[in-house]
């Protein structure tokens, strides 16, 4: 039955090699901003079960590679067909009765998919925010040069294996009760390969490849976040045999601002203000990553009181459009007054009188709820 379903990793916004971690971070972030009691938008509550049904097959290991191997046809109950336990069965007809062991000797020299390298990359905060291009240095095996990757010197070449004669596998008989049996194992001498090397290659002495260092360049999008995930295709090892290259997976590492604090894609930022300052109102600049904004503080602020600066955030990863910046007021209350300013304030508490007005301190939740209700 055809499904319109969008592909799981899609709706978690993470790669296929993404980890459990990854796959946890991604699901709390986009479970906050979704969810029906915060979001008011019309499809707020199908993105949520969307969501929550995307981690609930992918936090499963078992149900995640039911799902990377069916897809959704495998998530949903019936029967999925899975006959990769039969595997077995091939080994044991080809381990006793000689069956298969074309078939075996044909895979072990099949071409090969290169196996994938990952590269943990350390940006700024203004990197991550506005998006840059890095040069990395990795080191990974490549094509021996000089032997273009036969493993024989030069002017040589790799001969039948005297063993195996070129199958790559050693046929034994065994005797038993119930009859003559054919035990087939891989050949010990060429490993498989069905050929052996005379006379290695100088360079690489018969490896066909070589370590090496490769500069290659990353392009990093603006909006990216702590752990993100870049996958650069065919930049990883070599395949065997023909076979494709792996990827490349450059992870993220963001270092934190000294006063900026990422929100998903808004900005947070606390800012001091003086005690006249938030009683009488003023207007004071503050800093964004674009620069300096004005801001009017009106007269009577109090201490928590949240401004928000409209597209002054983060820039969404896959959609137009920026966060915002939010600025979250902290009354400061002076310390080591001048003789004068100790006159002032003694005159001031005069007229304001000594009326205490008990209040409930607000928790961490509290202080959150009003931030993102703005």
């Amino acid at each position: 039955m055809a499904t319109n379903k969008r592909d799981y990793y899609d709706v978690l916004g993470i790669g296929r090699q993404a980890s459990g971690d990854e796959i946890k971070k991604a699901y709390r972030r986009l479970a906050r901003e979704y969810h029906p009691d915060v979001n008011k938008k019309a499809d707020a509550e199908s993105r949520f079960k969307e969501i929550n049904e995307a981690y609930e097959v992918l936090s499963d290991e078992h149900k995640r590679t039911t799902y990377d191997r069916f897809g959704h046809a495998g998530t949903q109950g019936g029967f999925a067909t899975d006959f990769s336990g039969f595997g077995g069965f091939g080994d044991i007809f080809e381990e006793f009765f000689g069956f298969g062991g074309a078939r075996g000797a044909s895979q072990r020299r099949a071409p090969r998919r290169g196996a994938d390298l990952r590269y943990d990359l350390s940006i700024t905060f203004e990197e991550a925010v506005f998006g840059v291009e890095k040069e990395v240095e990795i080191s990974r095996p490549e094509m021996c040069t000089k032997c273009q990757g036969s493993g024989a010197e030069p002017g040589t070449t790799p001969l039948r294996c005297s063993t195996c004669n070129g199958t790559g596998e050693v046929r034994r008989v065994q005797q038993s009760i119930l009859g003559s049996f054919v035990n087939v194992t891989t050949c010990p001498t060429c490993h498989g390969e069905g050929e052996t090397i005379a006379i290695p290659c100088l360079q690489c002495h018969g490896a066909r490849y070589i370590r090496a260092s490769r500069k290659i360049n990353v392009r990093i999008p603006a909006g990216v976040d702590n752990g993100t995930q870049i996958r650069l295709a065919g930049e990883g090892e070599p395949g065997e045999r023909g076979g494709p290259p792996g990827n490349l997976y450059v992870v993220l590492d963001v270092t934190p601002h000294a006063y900026f604090r990422r929100r998903d894609d808004n900005i947070v930022l606390e800012l001091g203000i003086n005690v006249a300052q938030a009683a009488l109102g003023d207007e004071i600049a503050v800093p964004t990553l674009d620069g300096d904004e004005k801001l009017a503080i009106p007269a009577g602020t109090q201490t928590g009181k949240v401004f928000r600066l409209r597209n002054k955030g983060v820039p969404h990863l896959r959609i137009n459009g920026r966060g915002d910046q939010l600025v979250v007021i902290d009354v400061m209350i002076p310390t080591g007054l001048t003789a004068e300013q100790k006159k002032l304030f003694k005159e001031l508490s005069k007229t304001l009188g000594k009326e205490v007005v008990p209040q409930r301190e607000k928790t961490f939740l509290d202080k959150l709820k009003d931030v993102f209700s703005l």
